[in-house]
């Protein structure tokens, strides 16, 4: 899908994962696709150049194996002099948490470059985003 290069365009990427796997993975499994998927926006409107039309590309991908679920996030912007940095937040700081929180919720995230710009993805594997009290009850 494509999303405004403007603070909505995380409010429509949010909403359409939310609407669009509601029904295939798991509450706690979708909260934390959402928050990720939020963080990556929002970077890429915050820090980045957008593509031609204004504009950030993104994507997900559910397939299953016999491990399970596993999703891809994938948010492509016009690309930064910097690229995708975590930083030292102070505990008072308004931002510089994303990236942490990305991080912390994924089994692994990582930024592609190319000549138009470049990817940041996360990436959710089902052992590493399965929650023990959710297990249990299946």
């Amino acid at each position: 899908m494509v999303v405004p290069h403007h603070a909505t365009g995380a409010r429509l990427a949010r909403h359409r994962l939310a609407d669009e796997l509601a029904d295939l993975v798991r509450p706690i499994l979708l909260a934390d696709l959402v928050a990720v998927l939020a963080e990556l926006v929002g970077n890429a409107v915050r820090h980045a150049d957008p593509l031609p039309g204004g504009v950030v590309r993104v994507a997900w991908r559910l397939r299953w194996t016999t491990e399970g679920q596993h999703v891809q996030l994938r948010v492509t912007d016009g690309g930064s002099a910097s690229g995708p940095l975590m930083r030292a937040a102070s505990p008072d700081a308004a931002d510089g948490r994303g990236l942490h929180i990305v991080s912390g919720l994924a089994s692994r995230w990582g930024v592609e470059r190319d000549g138009l710009g470049q990817s940041v993805w996360a990436e959710f594997d089902p052992v590493a985003t399965a929650r023990p009290d959710l297990v249990a009850a299946g």
